[in-house]
């Protein structure tokens, strides 16, 4: 009964949180319209109007129309799903390459240790949006190449992630008692220091999903991102600089877009991080 009830108020304590309640919320919100934009939206992003161009909002276009008569919330409801697709896949390359690297590096150090660190040191080096700039413009411009150049970044940002939790419980007794048990250092990480740091994976995951959104939104405003007909925010903020003038509301929507997404993300990761940081757990025990 007492376990029951700590359970209850570490919940309740949890969705109290306002980060994780807000950034959940409208981390959700862009999510549905991005999945939404796969099946219907209000009108389609390939079809020009000269004659409806630059109306403001109606009871026909919500948000209204830009200078090319597409209607502005079926552009952004298809720039959430652009930009959530690269940076979706973007974090699945960091985490499915950087995490093996960095746990072999706490694992077996020495040389391979050396060698990962020396690879994250050279990453890092470098600007990433500069770094993922260059990329595509030698690779060429389109959706694939920013989701080779934004997860090329995130492959050292996990590697150092993993490599460091790991080594925070490399000599913990747990892991001791496996080793003396005779389990592999393949098996020991699988089994006991990978669940252990899961928790540090998945806020950074939410960390780098926002970056990843930020990443492909200023490739996409410099040209280099995901190409037409697809819609992206950052190209809808490149072709609405020149009607600041006359229709500065073809920039707001766009812009806010990625700064509420951005926003909700990382008010999500702050709380994923308290709600899974198991220092807190052992306080509310």
């Amino acid at each position: 009964m007492a376990f029951t009830k700590s359970r209850l108020r570490r919940l309740r304590s949890h969705l109290s949180s306002r980060s994780l309640v807000v950034g959940g919320a409208i981390t959700s919100l862009v999510l549905a319209m991005a999945l939404l934009s796969l099946v219907w939206t209000p009108y389609p992003i390939d079809v020009l109007s000269v004659a409806d161009r630059l109306k403001g909002p109606s009871t026909a276009h919500i948000l209204g129309t830009d200078q090319y008569g597409r209607d502005i919330l079926s552009m952004l409801m298809v720039g959430a799903r652009t930009s959530i697709a690269v940076a979706l896949v973007a974090v699945g390359i960091g985490i499915f390459l950087g995490v093996p690297l960095g746990l072999a590096a706490a694992a077996r150090g020495g040389l391979i240790e050396e060698a990962v660190m020396r690879f994250n040191d050279l990453v890092f080096a470098f600007p990433a949006l500069v770094s993922a700039i260059m990329i595509t413009a030698i690779l060429g411009p389109g959706a694939i190449n920013a989701i080779l150049a934004i997860g090329i970044f995130n492959i050292p940002v996990f590697a150092r992630v993993a490599r460091g939790g790991a080594l925070a419980y490399k000599s913990r007794d747990f892991v001791l008692a496996a080793r003396v048990a005779g389990k592999g250092e393949t098996r020991i990480v699988a089994e006991h220091i990978l669940p252990n740091i899961a928790n540090l994976l998945i806020v950074q995951g939410t960390i780098q999903f926002s970056l990843g959104i930020l990443a492909e939104a200023g490739l996409s405003y410099v040209g280099l991102g995901a190409q037409p007909p697809l819609a992206t925010w950052g190209r809808m903020l490149n072709e609405a600089q020149t009607m600041m003038a006359f229709a500065p509301q073809l920039a707001l929507y766009p812009g806010l877009a990625i700064v509420v997404t951005v926003l909700g993300l990382n008010l999500l990761g702050d709380g994923l991080r308290d709600m899974l940081d198991p220092r807190l757990k052992r306080r509310e025990a």
